[in-house]
């Protein structure tokens, strides 16, 4: 019973992961067609006041201002605003290139995790994984193509946000050891509300038709909902289950970037998105088998 009671929740927490990569990808979608008529910079903040709506009507009622406790308040301020800059940039990177372009390339993101964690958390990387790192900068490479004029320059402002969204990734992960994480996702959509309040007055544009606004409201539902889809996914189902199904959103951008827009990537992105995909995945097993040798180890220890 209690093996078909886990089969059970891992199933749904792979059908919200599915569910959560969807609302990001039509939100994304939603961003660039916004982008086109309204500032970045309002279109964010649609997405970020949504989803403060979101997490304050969900979660204040039954905990209040415990939403607010931190062990390090710096920390979450630092990952808010990386988190920040990340949607910031993206949006003004799709409003200049295709979806799916865009989208492959901040694949290499979970690679620059892998690197970064041995300076900033002092994890042990080996060579195999070392190799997949380099053979995934290498794909996202050729999706970008430098010297060759063949990339749209906002592809550089895709990788700047890969990095980011690693720094991101790696502060969520030191926040993990202290803070619950509906309180860290509560510091992400008030710190990103707060500092785009203060300048969208300065940047703000009348949407030229209904649709518009429903298409502001519909980012930040998006937003909020695939956030909370995201945490619901990861408390039913582990993390090697789930991360291999964020690669979905490739597939989704490229049929919405098609069907909306008209764009196709080219046989060079899809192959460097290949790339990447095969040595995330890759990365994501050697982890694995890592993480459970640590933990045989450390049971044999406390066996002894």
């Amino acid at each position: 019973m209690a093996v078909a009671s886990q089969g059970r929740n891992q199933f749904a927490g792979i059908l919200l992961m599915l569910a959560a990569i969807l609302m990001f990808s039509v939100m994304d979608l939603l961003a660039k067609y916004l982008a086109q008529s309204l500032p970045v910079v309002q279109v964010a903040w649609a997405r970020y006041f949504g989803h403060f709506i979101i997490m304050a009507v969900l979660f204040w009622p039954r905990r209040g201002p415990s939403l607010l406790h931190t062990r390090r308040p710096g920390l979450q301020w630092l990952r808010s605003l990386l988190l920040l800059m990340c949607t910031v940039v993206f949006f003004l990177a799709i409003s200049y290139m295709p979806l799916a372009d865009a989208v492959a390339i901040t694949f290499v993101s979970p690679l620059m995790v892998t690197a970064l964690s041995v300076p900033l958390l002092g994890e042990a990387v080996g060579g195999r994984r070392w190799t997949a790192v380099a053979v995934g900068f290498i794909g996202a490479m050729v999706i970008v193509r430098p010297g060759l004029g063949v990339m749209h320059w906002a592809s550089w402002l895709v990788l700047v946000m890969a990095l980011g969204f690693a720094l991101y990734q790696i502060t969520t992960r030191m926040l993990s050891r202290t803070d619950d994480p509906i309180t860290t996702l509560f510091y992400s959509a008030l710190v990103g509300t707060g500092c785009l309040s203060l300048v969208v007055p300065f940047q703000w544009r009348m949407p030229p038709e209904p649709v518009h606004w429903l298409m502001m409201v519909g980012l930040g539902l998006l937003g909020g909902l695939g956030h909370y889809a995201l945490i619901k996914a990861h408390e039913s189902a582990p993390v090697a289950v789930l991360a291999p199904l964020t690669y979905t959103a490739l597939l989704w951008n490229v049929l919405f970037g098609f069907v909306v827009f008209g764009d196709l990537p080219d046989r060079w992105t899809l192959i460097g998105a290949a790339v990447l995909i095969a040595t995330g995945i890759y990365i994501l097993y050697r982890e694995g088998l890592r993480a459970g040798g640590s933990g045989a180890k450390k049971k044999m220890r406390n066996n002894s």
